[in-house]
């Protein structure tokens, strides 16, 4: 039997990459490996010196990054069985916005002995909120001008995002602002590994970058932001851009070296995890909500129509597929919520929290939570906000907790869902992705909250599927991401359906929610930011 062609996806996650190996013709994962980064996630101390970081920082290291290449890919191959020289096509996505300061060369400033020390000089993770303040005055100047690319993001910029952190280096680490010459998303400087060339690829620009209509914010923008940033565009972010599906370049010898997959072969454009995963679940059509669910939540959806949606990410021009409007939400926090919350303060695994939680009717254990506990994404776009639980008395238990948690998160998908609904873009149907689709309890949750029919993605590693699809498209094999979503994607329609008795009782609990939410979300209570301050002003003092 001749041999088949085959595409290698790799899933850069919040802790660890995956890569998995797919058959270009019908999608079949034929194997897959996992690689937990060696340093996880830097929110602690900086390895470098053991100095402690102040609050809200979350750093990475990216030789991680590069030894995921070096062991998954060979991993994944060997588990498939698969000759590497089948494989005519590389694709990686990451987490976004996370943003690595470089050289001209792409060698990220961290590596340098000369800012080994510097905090600042390693990548800034995507949860690495300490970008509030800037990102508080960018919305601040951005109102105040008129800025016509503020409404396509909801109103607000994110602290997440390439311009409050870029302005956070700018301002606290002047000497590392100067040494980057380039300001790069991961997502393309896993590319920029693989070929040996930097393309900036069109997602992160749009979404994570202020890239609307062709240009970013402007120079008298960024003067009056702070005199001397004016030139952060031209001198540190600007880059030629790659559009999703297409070919960055060739796997190096070196790249080959590291990952065992031949020299020469297609690399797609570097993509985020929330977007790629949309065409592995065939979700390439309007009305179409796809959650991909972690240790945070990234919810992506097409529209045929240009809508200015309240607090949303933003909203891009073929920023999924081509020649639909994508729009991106979120949640910070999710997956990390329960596994706080299961590490230190319950006794029992996630597996017995979920069974006893399963067991109560809606509502019997009379708490109620707000799920901020890394801040809210959408649709309030404010990372000072912080968790809240309410109604706990001395007969609340573990299990109760637990469950107050999974409905909480399921509470902001629907907030996010009724802004969309409410801005003129109907939702249809909720796609799930992630390994939390594995908790049934969480899925039927999020059903009967959100009264909306849930379908699963039929992989286990979405995102590296989708990966692997844009893989297939950057090599030839499809004209297009539709066409190769077809013929690879896989989804379980309306595995889980809305329960009509649940509904009713989780409409009840929702309205108390969205006053919790609006109360201190909105500006009645401030507490919330008050208390952050507090935590920033004695971390600065034991500094």
């Amino acid at each position: 039997m001749s041999a088949e062609p085959l595409v290698v996806g790799v899933d850069y996650g919040t802790l660890s990459g995956r890569a998995v190996v797919v058959r270009v013709r019908d999608g079949a994962e034929l194997g897959s490996a996992v690689t937990e980064y060696r340093h996880g996630v830097v929110d602690r101390e900086l390895p470098a010196t053991g100095r402690a970081l102040p609050p809200e920082w979350a750093l990475q290291v990216p030789s991680d990054y590069v030894d995921v290449l070096r062991t998954a890919v060979p991993a994944a191959l060997a588990d498939a069985g698969a000759n590497p020289a089948d494989v005519v096509g590389v694709a990686t996505d990451f987490t976004a916005c996370t943003m690595v300061p470089a050289t001209v060369d792409g060698t990220p400033l961290c590596e340098l002995p000369a800012f080994a020390e510097n905090p600042h000089a390693y990548v800034k993770l995507w949860r690495h909120h300490a970008a509030q303040p800037q990102a508080d005055r960018i919305n601040e100047l951005a109102r105040a001008r008129g800025e016509k690319w503020l409404p396509r993001y909801g109103g607000l910029i994110s602290s997440e995002w390439e311009f409050a952190k870029g302005l956070e280096v700018f301002e606290e680490a002047p000497d590392v602002y100067a040494a980057m010459r380039h300001w790069v998303e991961a997502a393309d400087w896993i590319v920029w590994q693989l070929t040996g060339t930097y393309v900036r690829n069109a997602c992160t620009a749009g979404y994570k970058g202020i890239l609307q209509d062709g240009q970013y914010p402007s120079r008298d923008f960024l003067r009056e932001l702070a005199p001397g940033f004016e030139s952060f565009v031209a001198d540190k972010l600007d880059h030629p851009l790659g559009q999703l599906g297409s070919r960055a370049g060739s796997l190096t010898a070196e790249a080959a070296a590291w990952t065992g997959l031949p020299k020469g072969i297609a690399v797609a454009v570097g993509n985020v995890d929330a977007h790629v995963t949309a065409p592995a679940a065939r979700a390439v059509e309007p009305g179409q909500l796809v959650a991909i669910m972690g240790t945070s939540t990234c919810h992506v959806l097409n529209g045929a129509d240009l809508r200015e949606v309240p607090g949303m990410c933003g909203v891009v021009d073929g920023g999924i597929v081509p020649g639909l409007w994508g729009y991106e939400a979120g949640q910070s926090g999710v997956g990390d919520i329960f596994g706080w919350f299961a590490e230190h303060f319950a006794r029992e695994s996630h597996d017995e929290l979920t069974r006893l939680a399963a067991r109560q009717e809606v509502g019997e254990h009379g708490l109620l939570a707000l799920d901020w506990h890394s801040g809210n994404r959408s649709v309030l776009v404010d990372h000072d906000l912080s968790g809240a639980l309410v109604g706990q008395t001395l007969a609340t238990r573990a299990e109760d907790v637990y469950r107050a948690l999974l409905e909480a998160t399921a509470f902001g998908t629907r907030k996010i869902v009724e802004t969309f609904t409410e801005a003129g873009i109907p939702i249809t149907e909720l796609i799930v992705a992630g390994g939390l689709t594995k908790n049934a309890l969480l899925m039927q949750i999020y059903a009967d909250v959100t009264n909306l029919p849930l379908s699963v993605v039929g992989s286990a590693q979405a995102p590296a599927l989708g990966s692997a699809i844009h893989a297939a498209v950057a090599a030839g094999a499809y004209p297009d991401i539709r066409a190769a979503a077809e013929a690879m994607g896989s989804a379980r329609s309306a595995v889980y359906q809305p329960v009509p008795a649940h509904v009713t009782a989780y409409d009840e609990l929702y309205a108390e929610y969205t006053t919790l939410h609006d109360y201190f979300g909105r500006g009645a209570n401030d507490v919330m930011h008050r208390l952050a301050a507090r935590r920033r002003a004695v971390a600065k003092g034991r500094s």
